[in-house]
């Protein structure tokens, strides 16, 4: 089994759904008491959050280069940056190091592909839903991309910094989520992309007409595919 290195901590509620996640996974893989072969180096939130609200990506990107580093020190074998959010600094995480980045977007793309779908809405932080970073690869990989409107998408990223991160899982924010899940169908969706990993732990399978795609559940399924082949 390959070792699986996390850059977690952005934030600590989704990174913990990772770890288990992996363990979930690849205990159904072997069976028995087996459980994944991982090494966590889990950031400060609040520092990165600073950095995003305040454009200065290149130094949040410069702390996961470093935690990167670390990780592939520690005997890593493969990376998993665990926030869609925080993919906009992958070249400079993959750059500073030796071992493979397995991209979020990427493991994404392909489930969505795998279930014979093309049009999804996107659902993120304002910075996935708006930026091109991940969009643009999603796109790439042959997906026509929809996203909240103005109103939707400043719910949507409110929502995951004051309430998600916090530990915070309120029913009525759930209701809202389902509104502007229903407003992306009405605009076509065929299927709706959990673009953040702390949504997996607000909205479920059965609060949306249409296919979802969590994707901290992709990435940790991918991760564990990756660690297990020969």
């Amino acid at each position: 089994m390959k070792t699986i290195g996390l850059i977690g901590g952005m934030s600590w509620e989704s990174t913990a759904e990772y770890y288990r996640l992996l363990n979930e996974f690849t205990r159904d893989r072997l069976g028995g008491l087996h459980s994944s072969q991982c090494v966590l180096y889990s950031v400060d939130f609040a520092e990165i959050e600073r950095l995003q609200v305040e454009g200065r990506w290149a130094e949040a990107g410069q702390i996961l280069a470093g935690a990167a580093r670390s990780l592939e020190s520690a005997g890593a074998d493969m990376l998993l940056i665990c926030t869609n959010t925080m993919h906009k600094v992958a070249a400079d995480v993959s750059a500073a190091v030796s071992i493979p980045l397995l991209h979020l977007a990427d493991a994404t793309a392909s489930a969505v592909r795998a279930a014979g779908l093309g049009r999804v809405g996107l659902l993120g932080t304002a910075f996935t839903m708006e930026q091109d970073f991940y969009r643009g690869r999603l796109e790439a990989r042959g997906l026509d991309v929809r996203v909240p409107d103005t109103d939707g998408r400043a719910l949507v990223h409110r929502v995951i910094y004051e309430e998600l991160c916090l530990g915070e899982v309120r029913e009525d924010s759930r209701r809202s989520y389902q509104r502007v899940i229903g407003d992306l169908v009405a605009d076509g969706a065929e299927g709706v992309i959990l673009g953040c990993t702390e949504i997996e732990l607000l909205v479920r399978p059965e609060d949306s007409p249409v296919p979802l795609f969590p994707t901290a559940r992709l990435h940790a399924e991918a991760a564990v595919e990756a660690a297990l082949s020969v």
